[in-house]
């Protein structure tokens, strides 16, 4: 049975790619496994951000938020004032650290719940992404950034994704083979049993809102080297993703708890029910059904499953 429940979305994720290569002669093709691998990167870091937080119970609402600004800075400093791509992209990545930072002294040192304080301080850089762009799209990001980001790399597919494997790999191995992984699961169960058993919960909370920040700025600088442009407000279309696959993601794999790979194969399993759908002739509304209806499916799951409390906002 504990085998069935952690592939059991690996095995609807084949079945949904053959039924809709059995519709689409074209969806089976190899330049869409390039198409699907190539444009989820964004969404895949996202979702591994997310995850660090929701790791140790802390709900970082601001990553949409971060992923906009990230790219907007980064499009700012190097399209607009001319700023080599290698310290735009080392001070945006840093910013965005420090943003977490503020979340992580709000949320963890003066006990405000994270939801509230992320969600407030998420509104704020949306206004401030806005400033810095002028409420207007950033052009003019250099063209080595853009090749960094889109060019073909292994088997005609981006670096950024193979950046985002290896990052899964570091966070499978930091969350399942590490004391660190281990004090994270404890704190998760029981902030104040951890507490009193002498872990450093405050540190590692604070830690994992760092991470989480740092990981949506990463995010932002890849959008902005796709898209070779940034948008101010494309930030928000990526909170919702991001939580569906997180929360999918800990329902397989490694059932009941957030994990890398299963955060991997959420991402994938989603975008390919998606691109077939659209494929099918079906546009629009299939994104909002997937990655709505799949995060109430697994917050459920893991629920009635007696995996994982239901999140508690505290």
């Amino acid at each position: 049975m504990k085998t069935v429940e952690r592939y059991a979305v690996l095995v609807v994720w084949a079945l949904v790619v053959l039924f809709f290569s059995w519709r689409s002669d074209s969806f089976g093709s190899a330049s869409t496994v390039k198409l699907i691998l190539s444009t989820q990167t964004v969404i895949l870091i996202a979702t591994l951000g997310v995850m660090i937080s929701l790791a140790v119970q802390e709900f970082d609402l601001s990553i949409g938020s971060v992923v906009g600004f990230g790219g907007c800075l980064v499009a700012v400093l190097d399209g607009v004032h001319g700023l080599p791509p290698g310290p735009a992209i080392a001070v945006t990545i840093v910013v965005c650290a420090l943003f977490g930072a503020v979340n992580a002294t709000v949320a963890v040192l003066l006990g405000v719940p994270s939801i509230i304080v992320t969600l407030g301080t998420g509104t704020l850089l949306t206004g401030i992404t806005l400033g810095i762009s002028d409420s207007k799209v950033v052009t003019g990001i250099s063209a080595k950034t853009v090749r960094f980001v889109t060019d073909p790399f292994l088997f005609g597919i981006p670096l950024p994704f193979y950046c985002g494997l290896l990052l899964c790999l570091v966070l499978w191995f930091v969350l399942q083979h590490t004391p660190l992984g281990r004090r994270m699961v404890f704190i998760a169960e029981n902030r104040e049993v951890a507490r009193l058993a002498g872990l450093r919960v405050t540190l590692i909370r604070a830690g994992a809102l760092v991470a989480t920040s740092t990981l949506g700025g990463l995010a932002g600088i890849v959008l902005a080297g796709t898209n070779s442009a940034a948008n101010p407000q494309a930030g928000a279309s990526y909170l919702l993703p991001a939580f569906a696959a997180a929360f999918l993601g800990s329902t397989t794999i490694v059932p009941g708890r957030f994990n890398a790979w299963g955060s991997f194969v959420a991402v994938y399993f989603l975008t390919t029910g998606i691109t077939g759908l659209q494929y099918l002739g079906y546009a629009g509304w299939p994104e909002q059904v997937f990655y709505g209806g799949s995060l109430v499916a697994a917050v459920t799951l893991s629920h009635v499953a007696g995996h994982r409390k239901l999140p508690t906002f505290a």
